[in-house]
């Protein structure tokens, strides 16, 4: 018998979600920056001695949740079935053409953050990914994992024709919808530069532009968040937020103030979120083969 067994983490999009979509990455390029974490898609391979094939996978986290299952999903399925040889990479752009197959319009980042793991400062020129050399300060890393809350609201998560509404604005070629990714593309940079410095003003204003950004561009992807989140920013408990992928529905992440955390999270959970517990992952796709 032989069994491939494969896990692949989930990612918090931190800034620049949106420019790696086509065609906005053929008309200006996009930069996303991302955070693999500690909450994962396993999926299993097996072929038994009479070459039987079963294959099986699972989720840590609500296929719902904005956090890229779907591509994670793709990337450790792909990995188990068709991995053997391939490097991260192209197992991360195998499974973006089986999800364009698919009809899905979404971009790249999700796959590449599921497959290298880490913080990754990524950009995306056409059909083409470029990891570009980042290192956070590692006082940058525990102030992230310390401060940023994440919460699963149990939102239906409802971007799928909000997404492709606010495309179709920029096919029209809509200046609300072109200046708000520029602003999100640019907060991407400006974000990766804040943790490399560790300038930590500099990622809050960054999530913050990409937050008003979006307002600008489909208020309606924010909605679901404002009646919890606008009392926190008013009263400062927390310093920006965005939610998780297209928004709309599922994960949102708050940047708490310092010695706020925990009543960040009595007032989500008061309102019926769910906490999420998370670190960094820095192993990305972990591939393991057995025979007997």
């Amino acid at each position: 018998m032989k069994e491939v067994k494969v896990k692949a983490p989930v990612r918090i999009d931190l800034a620049g979600g949106w420019t790696d979509c086509a065609p906005f990455t053929h008309d200006h390029g996009g930069e996303v920056v991302n955070v693999a974490i500690n909450q994962y898609i396993t999926a299993s391979f097996k072929i038994d001695d009479e070459d039987r094939i079963s294959v099986q996978y699972e989720s840590e986290v609500p296929g719902s949740s904005g956090l890229g299952t779907s591509a994670a999903l793709n990337v450790a399925f792909l990995s188990a079935i068709s991995g053997e040889g391939r490097s991260t990479s192209e197992i991360a752009e195998l499974a973006y053409q089986f999800e364009a197959l698919l009809g899905n319009r979404g971009g790249r980042q999700d796959q590449w953050a599921a497959a290298g793991g880490g913080i990754q400062h990524l950009m995306f020129a056409g059909e083409s990914v470029e990891i570009l050399p980042f290192e956070p300060l590692p006082s940058a890393k525990r102030w992230l994992q310390r401060q940023l809350v994440l919460a699963y609201t149990g939102i239906s998560h409802v971007s799928g024709d909000i997404h492709q509404g606010v495309w179709d604005r920029y096919d029209a070629g809509d200046e609300a919808v072109m200046e708000s990714l520029m602003v999100i593309r640019k907060a991407a940079r400006q974000l990766a530069g804040g943790l490399q410095k560790d300038r930590r003003d500099e990622v809050i204003f960054a999530m913050r532009n990409v937050t008003e950004a979006i307002e600008n561009m489909a208020p309606e992807l924010n909605a679901p968040y404002r009646k919890v989140v606008d009392a926190l920013v008013e009263s400062r408990d927390i310093l920006a937020w965005k939610g998780m992928g297209a928004a709309g529905g599922g994960c949102i992440g708050m940047f708490a103030n310092i010695g706020k955390e925990d009543a960040v999270k009595q007032v989500c959970e008061e309102a019926g979120w769910s906490i999420i517990d998370w670190q960094i992952d820095e192993e990305g796709l972990v591939r393991e083969t057995t025979e007997n």
